[in-house]
């Protein structure tokens, strides 16, 4: 009876953001309340914060499973390319552009997060945690790079920090242009020329070198 009881909880949580999700980028986060979001989800307000302390801890959690996610997909593509991160890095650009465009739920919270989401009242405290995931991100993006370069597969003399700074930048930017206007580019069939593009600025641009 206890599995059985901790498998309906889990089910009830995953029914909770699912329902979070579809709302937060349909009508955006501030004109989104948790009484909206347990209806939708077909539960009761208590049932909500028995999960989630308020509706920052409800996009915290989309947010980080859907971080979740990709680190499965990351470790699918280590397994797939051993020893070579240039490819592994290659494949989950690709890879992220392909599902925004694809996937329902992750193209649903890049909405959220780039046009359905502002960082006052009660989502300011969040504010504060993704700046801290974000300089761990860059940490995360130069530590492959430097992997890369163990590999003879960039330049010893890369400018880590400041590629990282770029990979980010571009990969959003990327993303927040299509989702604003999805009819201008196709995100998906592009996907490829475009994570190929920047990678050929890793490898030759000299403005990204280091002075030795």
């Amino acid at each position: 009876m206890a599995r059985k009881t901790k498998a309906q909880a889990l089910e009830t949580r995953h029914q909770i953001l699912d329902a979070a999700i579809i709302l937060f980028s349909q009508q955006g986060v501030s004109a989104t309340s948790l009484a909206d979001i347990a209806a939708a989800a077909n539960v009761t307000r208590g049932a909500i914060y028995w999960h989630f302390k308020n509706k920052a801890d409800v996009l915290h959690e989309i947010w980080l499973r859907c971080d979740a996610g990709l680190d499965d997909v990351e470790l699918e593509y280590q397994t797939k390319y051993p020893g070579d991160p240039l490819s592994v890095l290659r494949a989950m650009l690709v890879y992220i552009f392909e599902a925004t465009a694809k996937d329902p739920q992750r193209r649903a919270l890049m909405e959220i997060i780039f046009h359905k989401c502002e960082f006052v009242g009660e989502m300011a405290a969040l504010k504060n945690i993704q700046q801290s995931l974000l300089l761990e991100c860059y940490q995360k993006i130069e530590d492959v790079l430097r992997q890369c370069i163990e590999a003879e597969q960039l330049s010893p003399h890369l400018n880590t920090r400041q590629a990282a700074l770029i990979m980010r930048g571009y990969v959003n930017g990327m993303m927040e242009s299509w989702l604003f206007t999805p009819e201008s580019f196709d995100l998906a069939g592009d996907a490829t020329q475009l994570v190929e593009a920047f990678i050929d600025m890793l490898r030759l641009s000299p403005t990204l070198t280091v002075n030795v």
